[in-house]
């Protein structure tokens, strides 16, 4: 991550400089989204470190979630950027200005090879990290956008027709307004705890009443604590002999096994309870 910040942030001093120099709005927008490149591998990198820390005090969990409030962050702004470059090439479509073709031809071809670099850089990395993820998808959406900006220098100097600028302008908005929304569904779904979309509850349900003595399974949660890590929790109801003769550490074991060899989670917390405990609990969940 922090070789692809190198190039991104040397190569965006570039761009800019080329931007100002021709007038181009499309150079401004590819600008502009580099720099929330920047801004996403340095607060990724931030976060990677940050989510390394151990748990403490308060902090039961540790910083693990800085990683999605970082790729949370990512998106917002990708839709800010998106936004003002979006106002700018309205109204340049409206009234086109000067921009000269050739500058913005071979500057967008050494962005799209820079961003291939990049993308090889970052490919490399642990893809099932939605912090990663969010990276990735500022640098891939980056370099579809140095293609669109290429085609719009190309236009420029075959046809002298500058509204392609702002034309180019606009693809490049919509790419990183997809982009955007990929990361704040994404992150907003771990956030607010939401179930992960690949793991069926019914059928975790279903397995787990398949331990022997298990009579039933309410308040049945998991949530996604970080990327790649699926923390679980149910309330389990069990036959009440099993107190008596020491058997719940047995069925306590084969619901963790379980669920660790079927579903690939480790960290779990089950509750066992006798028949009619769920009579004493004021808010019980399916």
């Amino acid at each position: 991550m922090l070789i692809a910040l190198v190039l991104i942030g040397l190569f965006l001093v570039v761009e800019v400089v080329a931007a100002v120099a021709d007038n181009s709005l499309v150079l401004y927008a590819d600008a502009g989204h580099m720099v929330t490149d920047v801004a996403a591998l340095s607060l990724s990198a931030g976060a990677i470190k940050l989510a390394r820390r151990p748990a403490r005090e308060r902090w039961t969990y540790g910083f693990k979630r800085a990683e999605i409030l970082a790729a949370a962050a990512n998106g917002a702004l990708l839709v800010i950027v998106a936004l003002l470059i979006g106002a700018d090439a309205v109204v340049r479509l409206i009234t086109p200005r000067h921009v000269g073709g050739g500058l913005v031809l071979v500057v967008a071809l050494i962005g799209a090879l820079v961003n291939v670099i990049a993308v090889r850089v970052l490919a490399q990395g642990n893809r099932q990290s939605l912090n990663l993820r969010a990276a990735f998808a500022h640098i891939v959406s980056d370099l579809y956008a140095f293609v669109g900006t290429a085609l719009a220098g190309l236009v420029i100097i075959l046809t002298h027709w500058e509204r392609a600028d702002s034309i180019g302008s606009i693809l490049v908005v919509i790419l990183m307004l997809w982009s955007s929304w990929g990361l704040l569904r994404d992150s907003g779904r771990i956030l607010l705890q939401v179930a992960p979309d690949d793991l069926d509850l019914s059928d975790v349900r279903r397995h787990l009443e398949k331990v022997d003595d298990v009579r039933d399974i309410h308040d049945l949660h998991a949530w996604t604590l970080t990327s790649g890590s699926i923390t679980l929790s149910a309330h389990v109801i069990v036959e009440s002999r099993c107190f008596d003769t020491g058997h719940a550490p047995l069925i306590l074991d084969d619901l963790q096994a379980r669920l660790a060899e079927r579903f690939g989670i480790t960290h779990s917390t089950f509750q066992l309870e006798p028949a009619g405990h769920a009579a004493h609990e004021d808010d019980i969940h399916l």
